[in-house]
């Protein structure tokens, strides 16, 4: 996607932080803007300020772990503008720190729930949407430099950010035939307010193992205080949709350190002389396999068509 003129960029969490900064890049670039949260007054505040750059925008308060709000969100989406997305991004994420051994169920089914079953659920939503389109078009999650490597502090937001990059490598294969883009943000610090994400918490979810209070959300406004801008953020984003990159990570300081850890991986794979006629073996029974499920799909469309 070369230009964003004319293109409909529906982005969650679009209302502050990294979601707000491509709210403001993509519509100076004459894109179509909707942005969806889950808070209405900063929605408001958003779009008052996207309207006074003379940015075309709508607004949706969305809880994306609520998958048949998110469906009516898509529908008001058309209903609005007349079409589906070109654009997707899935921004919204939250946070909470502590020790992973004192995790509880409502630490994970509330941070998994929002940075990976929200992104499910903007994938199951719009991506048939997109494709019945037939328009070209571009979906980028923005995930976690932690997606990368685990963390005994943030266990669940990193297994939850891994996923997601792991699930946007998947559908990039998937909707390449279909002329649809997919990229992956991982960002490593952003200048936003994810640091109060738990103050938003929902009450359902309200057993945690972490301490959360004033002082820890304090705490955490530091690091971010010097996090990268978010408009700075979401023209690295734009570029790498630009390009259809699949990584987008606009970070030098962490190449050394992601170096290390997957040549860890590596480092640790056998050598091919421990067993070539196994590794041949399985090889040839995987390539084998792909091209029977291939036809097999290929029959069934048929049958079905």
């Amino acid at each position: 996607m070369k230009d964003f003129k004319g293109q409909l960029a529906f982005i969650t969490g679009g209302a502050s932080g990294a979601g707000f900064g491509q709210a403001k890049v993509f519509g100076r670039a004459g894109a179509d803007i909707v942005i969806a949260d889950v808070r209405a007054e900063a929605i408001d505040k958003a779009l008052a300020e996207l309207k006074a750059e003379g940015i075309k925008a709508h607004g949706i308060v969305l809880d994306i772990m609520d998958r048949a709000a998110y469906a009516k969100a898509a529908d008001e989406v058309e209903a609005v503008f007349g079409r589906a997305p070109t654009i997707l991004s899935n921004t919204a994420g939250v946070n909470s720190f502590g020790p992973i051994e004192n995790t509880t169920y409502d630490d994970f089914d509330w941070i998994i729930g929002v940075n990976l079953n929200g992104v499910i659920n903007g994938m199951v939503t719009f991506v048939p949407r997109m494709i019945a389109s037939g328009k070209p078009g571009h979906i980028v999650t923005v995930s976690s430099l932690g997606g990368f490597m685990g963390s005994a502090l943030a266990g669940p937001y990193s297994a939850a950010k891994a996923a997601s990059v792991n699930l946007m490598e998947g559908y990039r294969q998937g909707l390449e035939k279909y002329g649809i883009g997919v990229s992956v943000c991982t960002p490593a610090n952003i200048k936003s307010n994810i640091a109060e994400a738990s103050r938003i918490r929902p009450a359902q979810f309200g057993s945690s193992g972490y301490v959360e209070n004033e002082d820890s959300i304090a705490s955490l406004h530091s690091i971010h205080q010097h996090g990268l801008e978010p408009e700075k953020l979401a023209e690295a984003i734009k570029k790498g949709i630009e390009e259809n990159a699949l990584y987008i990570i606009p970070y030098p300081e962490v190449r050394e350190g992601l170096e290390k850890h997957f040549q860890a991986i590596i480092d640790s794979v056998a050598p091919m002389e421990s067993d070539p006629e196994g590794a041949k073996q399985r090889v040839e029974a995987l390539i084998a396999w792909g091209r029977d499920r291939t036809r097999v799909f290929a029959e069934g469309k048929k049958e079905g068509a």
